[in-house]
């Protein structure tokens, strides 16, 4: 009788940088009877790449799962630990429980199986790939349609990170609902 698989889980998260907007983690178990070909860390990949992946990954995956922290939440946790409560978010949303699960980056988040860290494993292990990619996704997403609700920041282009249009807009137009109030270019507008 062979040994029972351990289900490995891959995490990422994506939005640590920007000025605006959730920072946002995916966990997949890949199907190891099911490879996707052309995972790759997101961001060497091109949009639309990204989007033909994320819809393979979605549909052959053994399960994935979003997890999230609010602006809320990294204004009052600061972004390390708003990122480690995302990628726990997204282990504790999977409809399978995994044994383990491999982290990208150098810290883990508190997690109820065990797990390893990665440096550098979005680019380097297909799950923390597929979750790179999963995580990179529903964020650019979510931050277009953030556009349209708070127009005039070029969301939709820059996708929250501090860019001379982004600063440029800030200084302009004030400090939003979305923007994070602990990052010091937003935090300087809001001292003035």
């Amino acid at each position: 009788m062979s040994e029972p698989r351990i289900l490995i889980a891959g995490v990422d998260e994506v939005g640590r940088g920007p000025l605006a907007g959730p920072v946002v983690a995916a966990a997949v178990i890949l199907d190891p009877e099911r490879p996707i070909d052309g995972l790759a860390d997101s961001k060497e990949l091109s949009e639309k790449r990204r989007e033909r992946l994320a819809g393979l990954i979605r549909e052959q995956a053994l399960c994935w799962a979003l997890g999230r922290a609010e602006v809320e939440e990294i204004d009052q946790l600061n972004i390390l630990h708003a990122s480690l409560l995302a990628m726990r978010r997204a282990v504790e949303s999977l409809s399978v429980v995994p044994g383990h699960a491999l982290i990208d980056g150098n810290r883990c988040p508190e997690l109820s199986c065990s797990a390893e860290t990665v440096v550098g494993g979005d680019a380097t292990v297909a799950s923390i790939s597929a979750a790179s990619i999963l995580a990179k996704v529903a964020r650019d997403r979510e931050m277009v349609e953030l556009d349209g609700r708070y127009p005039g920041y070029g969301l939709a282009r820059h996708k929250g990170y501090p860019t001379k249009v982004h600063l440029e807009a800030l200084a302009t137009l004030g400090v939003s609902p979305i923007h994070r109030t602990s990052f010091a270019p937003v935090r300087r507008l809001l001292e003035r």
